[in-house]
């Protein structure tokens, strides 16, 4: 039997009446005899309690553009300071970081730091925020949760990467502490969730719905396009509608290419064309800002003002060339308000990526 003397207490979970730890953080609800691990490798039972085995342990720390998580709307041009853990709670044979979050070896885990560690790395490196990613952080919430809050007493924002799949209690614990957060929305059918993630559709729904409805969170949506999987027009169509019907013509959409990786080499990379097809039938959706991603397309990376037309953020790939909006996210055409977080004259970070450590 494992031992787990080291791990952090973890939240969310309950006793069977047969002695085994429910973990109640996704709907997995993975069901734990004293020693296993859950299906995310780094949540498990020591007989008494939940705990998290990655706590202050991390995959590394990079500086990157806010623009790379994706977010174009959220203090757009700054530099955030990226990390993760390693693991999992989905199964995604197409994983495009399946290197950290299909890591079952802990010697992946090259940093160490405490959540103020963090907290103070960022301010002093310049950053905006922090964001969690590489891996899902819903399965690291507490360390998730504590850095946030080190951060905050800092001045310095948190930005979620996740694919949503949280249960309900957990999600609202989650995101209260969390500025802004990317959802990846990996398809709009129940049948792709079971065959590609082994999970289901319906839950990342709704924390979408949760998220811009009973949050303050600025929320933006990804979706990797993988021909012949989730690439058809119909199904684009679909989502989009949803996406305008359930969330509003104002959450951005990014829509990125597949690479072939981990388990699906067999797949083509996505053609730009089925991008530049599917942001078309968005856009006539109403859906105000989509993006093209993974691909070099000034007209799908720019940010156009709903109100006049004009290009108020101008990009190629993450370096912004021009930004005609007001602090506040004005446009300084029409004065049409830009929907996001804007406190300012656009940053200066560009595309760079600079990878630190912080080793306490």
């Amino acid at each position: 039997m494992e031992n787990f003397a080291d791990a952090m207490p973890g939240r969310h979970w309950r006793r069977r009446d047969d002695g085994r730890i429910v973990c109640e953080v996704c709907p997995r609800e993975c069901a734990l005899q004293a020693g296993q691990r859950g299906l995310c490798f780094v949540r498990a039972s020591d007989g008494t309690q939940m705990v998290l085995t990655t706590y202050g342990r991390s995959s590394g720390f990079c500086i990157d553009p806010i623009e790379k998580k994706p977010l174009n709307h959220f203090l757009p041009g700054t530099p955030v300071l990226s990390f993760g853990t390693a693991g999992c709670n989905l199964t995604c044979r197409f994983c495009q970081n399946w290197d950290i979050s299909k890591a079952r070896q802990f010697d992946r885990l090259l940093d160490q730091a405490s959540p103020e560690a963090i907290a103070q790395a960022a301010r002093r490196l310049g950053c905006a925020s922090v964001a969690f990613t590489y891996n899902d952080p819903v399965i690291f919430l507490e360390y998730a949760i504590d850095t946030a809050r080190a951060c905050h007493a800092h001045g310095i924002r948190t930005v979620a990467v996740t694919a949503g799949y949280i249960a309900p209690a957990a999600r609202r614990e989650f995101f209260a502490h969390m500025d802004a957060a990317n959802v990846d929305l990996k398809a709009f059918t129940e049948d792709f969730y079971h065959r590609l993630a082994t999970a289901h559709r319906d839950p990342i729904l709704d924390t979408l719905r949760y998220l811009k409805h009973e949050t303050n969170v600025w929320v933006e949506v990804t979706t990797l396009v993988i021909p012949g999987e989730n690439d058809s027009e119909a199904e684009t169509d679909a989502m989009t509608r949803w996406m305008v019907r359930e969330l509003g013509e104002d959450v951005p959409l990014h829509l990125t290419a597949f690479h072939p990786d981990w388990k699906m080499t067999d797949r083509i990379p996505t053609p730009p064309q089925t991008l530049v097809r599917a942001r078309a039938i968005a856009r006539a959706n109403g859906l105000r800002h989509v993006y093209t991603g993974n691909i070099r397309d000034r007209d799908g990376g720019s940010t156009y003002c709903h109100g006049c037309g004009q290009r108020v953020i101008d990009r190629d790939w993450h370096q912004i060339n021009h930004f005609a909006l007001t602090d506040d996210g004005h446009c300084r055409g029409c004065g049409a308000l830009c929907a996001g977080v804007f406190h300012g004259p656009a940053g200066s970070w560009g595309r760079r990526r600079q990878p630190v450590r912080l080793r306490e």
